[in-house]
């Protein structure tokens, strides 16, 4: 949750908490369209603690605190004194000691987040947690989805793939429904954890059915490594089925947005000429991801 000074999870804020983020991002677009500089977080540290490896989100974090005139750490486990046995709380209170006023924290335990924010003095901002939740993800795709069609209310988002270790999709189906759209959770049954119902979410199965009546389509990165699991047969059995294709595509209503949070496997949940295609907003969510965490650094901050 956010009390002003921390981001955990979506679950918990209310719709005036969502909008007031996503329109300070909008605040942050504007300037950086007309040229002009906002850096209210000059002298100020923001620490980037990234126990799984990322590329978007850490790249983001980081071009955000720096246009915002903050100084930047950029930490990873890799080459840490966590490899001599020093502990998660070990750690983030050493950082802590030397003044952060922004920790930007991934790990892969569910509710690391939340333990890191009850032990440090900074903000602490939930950059994705095990299969919990990425609520700057799920702001930034809320911020993309308002650009292409307007508004959420009443829209109908479809979210395909492996529902089960997708902490995006539980952080969208937050946030979404906040923002008054309908949300269906698309995918094979045994990428579907049960009780997925109590998020306030239509569960769903056959995806050629769901498109002509999509607003929007967000596709999920399918987990190679869950292959091993038996979680689904073969990625060429997965495409088939669940991947969005020229073909399905084409069944999607002309205005229709097509998203992926990334990193993608071309082929597989999405095709080529889709995920290049004029539907699809992939490139404009990474592109407004910037200026949606520099709002979050800027309210959590403050």
């Amino acid at each position: 949750m956010s009390a002003g000074r921390h981001l955990l999870q979506i679950r918990g804020l209310d719709r005036a908490d969502v909008e007031s983020f996503l329109e300070l991002a909008e605040a942050h677009k504007r300037a950086h369209l007309e040229g002009r500089t906002l850096q209210p977080l000059r002298r100020r540290v923001v620490a980037n603690l990234f126990f799984e490896d990322s590329t978007r989100t850490r790249s983001s974090f980081e071009i955000a605190a720096r246009s915002l005139g903050a100084d930047v750490l950029n930490w990873t486990a890799r080459g840490s004194s966590m490899a001599k046995g020093e502990t998660l709380l070990d750690t983030v209170r050493n950082i802590d000691a030397m003044g952060p006023s922004v920790m930007v924290i991934r790990h892969s335990s569910s509710g690391a987040a939340a333990l890191v924010s009850r032990h440090v003095r900074a903000s602490v901002v939930n950059a994705g947690d095990g299969t919990h939740e990425h609520p700057s993800q799920a702001l930034l795709d809320a911020f993309t989805l308002r650009e292409k069609l307007g508004t959420l209310e009443g829209k109908r988002v479809v979210i395909v793939g492996d529902i089960l270790h997708s902490r995006v999709a539980r952080s969208n189906a937050h946030c979404l429904r906040l923002l008054g759209a309908q949300v269906v959770l698309c995918g094979p049954l045994t990428m579907m954890p049960r009780g997925i119902e109590a998020l306030g979410a239509e569960v769903a199965h056959d995806l050629d059915a769901l498109l002509p009546d999509a607003d929007a389509v967000m596709m999920l990165r399918i987990q190679l490594e869950r292959q091993q699991a038996g979680l689904f047969p073969s990625p060429r059995e997965y495409a088939r089925l669940y991947g969005l294709n020229a073909h399905r595509a084409a069944r999607l209503q002309k205005h229709a947005v097509i998203l992926h949070p990334g990193p993608m496997n071309r082929g597989v949940e999405i095709a080529n000429d889709v995920a290049d295609g004029l539907q699809s907003a992939i490139l404009d969510q990474v592109q407004n991801g910037v200026f949606v965490r520099r709002a979050i650094l800027e309210r959590c901050a403050a």
